[in-house]
């Protein structure tokens, strides 16, 4: 039986996220758009932002995570597929990148509407992932959208070193089982390496959005579809 957790929450978020230091990551995102538009790597300006705001590890990821230069942004969007495009294809699926973000979605956690449209979240998985009881309800999420979009075939890639990976691919397959498309669950080793490689691609993954042809945004689709009005934080004024 999968334990019941909210997925996604840290309790230190409730002080790091508060209104008040969420208007200083807002301020902090402008000076990191103004460094990375003049080709400043990523790392370092989070780095050196960081420090002058005083920020704790977890503000820090969530800087990196949301804002992007506006050249990636406009190449990312560019290769952003709408329903109609999908329509017969087949879609290869970050497996644990897409899943985890919908747990915390349906555990009503704290989740971010970045610059390039994606949504993402502070979960990291360092080789460890556990099914909870919100997997399932992210699994036919996944299900119903998949249908609802009248793809031919649906290729979830699992990252091998992860632990539970295994489990994973079980779920998926018997919650699965009866859909209307075709379903393959492959375990590899080097995931974001072959995704970028496929198109269309999902995930939120800068790395592999900024490589792949192109991409469908499914994280938002069904958190629009399925949960309604979602209460991200946002830590830019607006998308460029």
């Amino acid at each position: 039986m999968s334990k019941q957790v909210k997925r996604g929450f840290v309790p230190t978020d409730e002080r790091d996220f508060n209104p008040e230091n969420l208007e200083k990551l807002r301020n902090a995102s402008e000076e990191v758009y103004f460094l990375m538009n003049r080709g400043y790597p990523v790392k370092s300006v989070t780095t050196f932002v960081g420090n002058h705001y005083l920020l704790s590890e977890r503000q820090r990821l969530a800087l990196a995570r949301t804002v992007s230069s506006e050249e990636h942004i406009r190449l990312r969007k560019q290769k952003e597929l709408s329903d109609a495009d999908l329509y017969g294809r087949t879609l290869y699926i970050d497996g644990f990148n897409t899943i985890i973000t919908l747990e915390i979605a349906f555990s009503d956690s704290m989740l971010f509407e970045c610059m390039d449209g994606t949504i993402r979240d502070l979960a990291g998985l360092r080789g460890t992932y556990r099914l909870v009881d919100k997997t399932d309800s992210a699994i036919l999420a996944m299900q119903k959208a998949l249908t609802e979009l009248k793809i031919q075939k649906a290729v979830f890639y699992l990252d091998a070193p992860v632990s539970n990976s295994g489990r994973l691919k079980e779920r998926i397959a018997g919650l699965m089982q009866n859909s209307p498309f075709e379903l393959e669950i492959l375990i590899e080793n080097a995931v974001d390496y072959l995704l970028k490689q496929k198109s269309p691609v999902v995930t939120a993954d800068a790395i592999i959005l900024d490589e792949c042809e192109s991409w469908y945004n499914l994280t938002k689709k069904i958190i629009q579809s399925q949960i309604g009005s979602y209460a991200y934080l946002q830590l830019h004024e607006k998308t460029p």
